[in-house]
């Protein structure tokens, strides 16, 4: 089973191109970049936290007509479909590889209002809740809410 599902923010606004279908009608071909949140940051190789991973996504058809007028940098979305290989040989010769979502439903994950009252115009990464520790390295459970936890 091939089966992925996202959730994140266009890094930039999508590419949308049209070429000819099998039976002489136009199609829609539409690329975008979406940047998912990680729940735990880690480090990179310069020492950063790297905080977010960016996926390649495509669509076709009435779905990319939906990216192509709806869809731009920064509106957070739910994307589910399938990851396929993108491998090609470079201009040196060097073998790369990749892989791309090809999305085949599409979402909104927050409202108009919510994007535009944030004034979110690019991708920028939530900072992780901070969590607080006792000295023995657990997490302290608030006082009341011992009998709704799932295991004794």
């Amino acid at each position: 089973m091939n089966k992925v599902i996202l959730m994140g923010r266009l890094t930039r606004d999508p590419e949308v191109r049209y070429t000819q279908s099998r039976n002489g009608d136009q199609l829609a071909i539409a690329r975008f970049s979406i940047a998912v949140d990680r729940r735990f940051a880690r480090n990179s190789q310069d020492g950063n936290d790297v905080t977010a991973d960016f996926f390649n996504c495509t669509s076709f058809g009435k779905q990319a007509e939906f990216v192509e007028k709806y869809l731009k940098q920064g509106t957070k979305i739910v994307v589910s479909g399938r990851i396929e290989n993108d491998n090609y040989t470079n201009k040196n010769g060097e073998k790369v590889y990749s892989v791309r979502v090809i999305a085949e439903e599409i979402e909104f994950a927050e409202s108009k209002n919510a994007s535009s009252a944030g004034g979110q115009g690019g991708y920028q990464p939530q900072a992780a809740a901070p969590q607080t520790a006792s000295a023995d390295d657990f997490m302290n459970i608030p006082d009341g809410i011992e009998n709704d936890l799932p295991f004794k």
